[in-house]
């Protein structure tokens, strides 16, 4: 193993492996790393993993993100004659993995780059170069010859449209770049403990993966014929050896679990403009927190044909809209007309604008939906500048409303089917009312809780129930500080009036109430009875909520003398 560190710069270190014969990975360690993709937080910093493979000939899997540059390339001097590359194998286009294929390319100018349709035709754009290129689709091979007979397998989708997988037969190491992975960066190459990345990896799969829980099962029966897998090479974090049956059972319970929703949404966007492609995925994200389905369309490479099929049999519509006076708006012009010739009454509809111009292309559009007698589920998205975290909150949020607009009628019949007797017999069972606020960059939220419990005497820690679908709860991730408010007997209906209504996406739910920072920056509310500053450090998930066990690191009575305010129910199967 070699490690080398860029001391420049805040810890960027590189490691290089050997993980199968002829096999050496090259892993690019973002050990501070807090934000990504979705601008979702991230706790344990971050890897881009690069491969290489030699038989007769020698194969690059992926490479790095241009922040490594110079790490990544005087790495890959160190394991390899840049010179003895033959093959540049592209698993996708996102940057963060073929962010230096330009670089690798004017080193070794006669390298075939491989890939899929799609994604050499994204790279054009990308290299600004000739290139020697090779298009594989699935059960294409490439033999590296000394047994390394390598296999494709079509995995659009997983996350972009362009992703592909490659087997090699020789080493049964299967490489996938963003499936499987995780963002979870420390010293050791594979995953030798399951119990330090699991939460992690789970916030992954819903962040990335459940979005496009349709293509993950399509992936794995894919993957199911290929023989035996020892090792997936992921894109990001640890290498999956030790609990490859485990982790690859995890993703199919999930998965199955996302695609038998009975209401799915299409979420259009065009992958290589702005950041239409995170804030659509944000919005695929708040879709899936309330039990629905979601299947992305990247409106650029889409297929007429499926299009118009999918939005035939979806029951809402997202569309991610380039400027209009931009090439990226006249490359879509035709899909949008097929999802507009397609769209019927009854269906809902959403519209984002990807960024940047002064023009507005998504009210004639929205006006076009309307017309056909869609409804609105949220107000149009504008981007002007570069997204923020509470951008992406907003996305995250206008993405739930979507889905309880769709889900509201089969919301109200489970309320229904609870015997009346049991339903009163549990409504009796009663609780402190308590808000929650939370706070992570500039975006924030809160929610009034009476389900919150101590769970522990050391260390001192509680238990919170939180409905996936709430908007805090995405902050409230393992690692994740909050406050939790409790409120006074006596004093208390404004502020729980005020946190009962329902906020539009993106709003201030701190409007117009009484505040003061906290140490780890979270809201306290300044008319609560008492707060307590708590860490996540673990969460269990139920079927409609999560458990969030948290430890308190302080907290303070304002009123020793005065009570817990109490949320006496009449019913026990609604909030």
């Amino acid at each position: 193993m070699v490690v080398l560190t860029d001391k420049a710069q805040n810890r960027l270190t590189m490691q290089t492996a050997d993980i199968a014969p002829n096999t050496t990975a090259i892993r690019s360690l973002d050990w501070d790393r807090d934000r990504f993709d979705i601008e979702f937080g991230l706790q344990n910093g971050t890897t881009y993993n690069s491969f290489i493979i030699r038989g007769e000939q020698t194969a690059l899997v992926d490479t790095s993100h241009e922040k490594f540059r110079q790490l990544y390339l005087d790495t890959l001097r160190h394991v390899i004659d840049p010179a003895e590359i033959d093959y540049i194998i592209i698993s996708h286009t996102e940057p963060d993995h073929s962010g230096l294929v330009k670089d690798v390319l004017q080193l070794v100018p006669k390298a075939t780059v491989v890939g899929s349709k799609v994604a050499l035709q994204f790279l054009e754009d990308m290299v600004h170069q000739p290139f020697k290129r090779q298009i594989v689709k699935n059960g294409d091979r490439l033999d590296l010859g000394n047994g390394h007979d390598l296999e494709f397998i079509s995995a659009p989708n997983l996350h972009w449209p362009d992703t592909m997988f490659t087997y090699d037969r020789k080493t049964q190491v299967l490489y996938t770049c963003d499936a499987f992975g995780l963002h979870y960066c420390d010293d050791y190459t594979f995953d030798e403990d399951l119990g330090a990345i699991e939460a992690d990896f789970r916030f992954y799969y819903d962040c990335l993966m459940a979005p496009n829980a349709r293509s993950v099962l399509s992936a794995l029966k894919r993957m199911g014929e290929l023989g035996k897998v020892t090792t997936i090479a992921t894109g990001h974090g640890p290498l999956l050896y030790h609990n490859v049956e485990e982790l690859t059972r995890r993703y199919r319970v999930w998965s199955q679990s996302q695609a038998k929703a009975e209401t799915t949404v299409a979420v259009c966007y065009t992958s290589d403009y702005g950041y239409s492609d995170r804030l659509a995925q944000a919005i695929a994200q708040g879709i899936t927190k309330t039990g629905v389905a979601v299947e992305t369309v990247d409106l650029r490479s889409a297929d007429l044909q499926e299009v118009q099929e999918l939005i035939n049999r979806v029951s809402g519509i997202v569309i991610g809209m380039p400027p209009a006076s931009g090439d990226a708006a006249k490359s879509t012009q035709t899909v949008l007309s097929t999802v507009l010739a397609a769209a019927k009454a009854k269906q809902a509809v959403g519209i984002f604008e990807s960024g940047g111009a002064d023009d507005e292309p998504v009210y004639p559009l929205l006006n076009k939906f309307r017309d056909l007698g869609l409804s609105i589920a949220f107000p149009a998205i504008q981007i002007r500048e570069a997204p923020t975290e509470a951008t992406y909150k907003r996305c995250e949020e206008a993405g739930t409303d979507l889905g309880q607009w769709l889900t509201r009628d089969r919301s109200i019949k489970v309320m229904k089917s609870l015997d009346a007797d049991l339903d009163k017999a549990l409504g009796r069972i009663s609780g402190g009312l308590y808000i929650i606020t939370a706070k992570k960059g500039d975006a924030s939220s809160a929610m009034l809780a009476s389900w919150v419990t101590q769970a522990s005497f050391k260390p001192l820690g509680v238990t919170i129930a939180v409905a996936k679908d709430r908007a805090i709860e995405s902050l409230m991730q393992v690692g994740d500080r909050f406050v939790l408010n409790v409120l006074e007997e006596g004093n208390h209906l404004h502020l729980m009036k005020h946190f009962l209504k329902r906020f539009s996406p993106g709003a201030d739910r701190f409007e117009g109430v009484k505040t003061q920072p906290s140490q780890n920056g979270a809201p306290i509310l300044t008319e609560a009875l008492a707060y307590m500053e708590c860490e996540v450090t673990s969460r269990m998930e139920l079927s409609d909520h999560h458990i969030v066990y948290a430890t308190i690191e302080t907290g303070r009575v304002s009123n020793p003398e005065a009570l817990t305010a109490v949320h006496h129910r009449k019913v026990g199967n609604h909030y």
